[in-house]
C-alpha cells in the first residue's frame, strides 16, 4: 500500500448520495460493479471506508468488494490530486528515458507513482501508452500533453503548476 495516503474526508452529503445509489441498486443482480463506479464518481476513489459502506449496503463481503475494486484498473484505492500526472512508460517513451522523468517527478514532489501529495495537489501514475509515441518521452498533466522531455524540462513544467498553486516544492 502507498505510504502517502491522505486520511479519508468523506462528507455527509457524499455518504447520503452513495446510500441513495446503493438503495436504488440493492435488489438488482450484479449491482456491485455499477455501484462501485458510482461510488468512485462521488468520492473520486474507493477508500476502505467507502468499500465497507458498499459491502454493508449491498449485503456482500468486504473481500468481494475489494476483489472487484482491485481487479479492474479503472478503480483507484488511493486519492488523486488536483493535478494528475501520468508518465508514459510505453516502449517508445521508456527507451527515450521516461523512467528518468518519472524518478525526477517523484523526487521533486516527494511521492512515488500511485501516491498523492499530502496537500492533495498532485498525484503521479504511470501508463503504458498515450498514443503520442513521436513525442517520446511523454507526460500528461491533467489533459495537457508534454513531449520530448528531459528531467530538467519536467522540473520547469512542474514549477509552473506549483507556482500557480502558490506552492514552493
Amino acid at each position: 500500500m502507498a505510504e502517502n495516503v491522505l486520511p479519508f474526508k468523506g462528507t455527509k452529503a457524499q455518504e447520503e448520495q452513495l446510500m441513495a445509489v446503493i438503495a436504488s441498486n440493492k435488489e438488482v443482480p450484479g449491482a456491485l460493479l455499477p455501484v462501485l463506479h458510482e461510488a468512485q464518481e462521488i468520492y473520486g476513489y474507493l477508500p476502505i471506508e467507502v468499500q465497507q459502506m458498499v459491502a454493508d449496503g449491498l449485503g456482500v463481503s468486504l473481500s468481494e468488494v475489494y476483489g472487484v475494486a482491485t481487479f479492474y484498473s479503472r478503480f483507484s484505492l488511493t486519492p488523486k490530486g488536483k493535478h494528475r500526472i501520468s508518465v508514459c512508460l510505453g516502449t517508445a517513451c521508456y527507451v527515450k528515458g521516461a523512467d528518468k522523468i518519472l524518478t525526477e517527478i517523484e523526487n521533486k514532489l516527494g511521492i512515488k507513482s500511485g501516491e498523492c501529495t499530502p496537500d492533495g495537489l498532485f498525484s503521479i501514475d504511470s501508463c503504458r501508452c498515450v498514443g503520442a509515441c513521436g513525442l517520446a518521452p511523454v507526460v500528461m498533466i491533467d489533459e495537457e500533453v508534454y513531449g520530448k522531455l528531459t528531467p530538467k524540462e519536467i522540473n520547469k513544467v512542474l514549477d509552473k503548476y506549483i507556482a500557480e498553486e502558490g506552492g514552493d516544492k
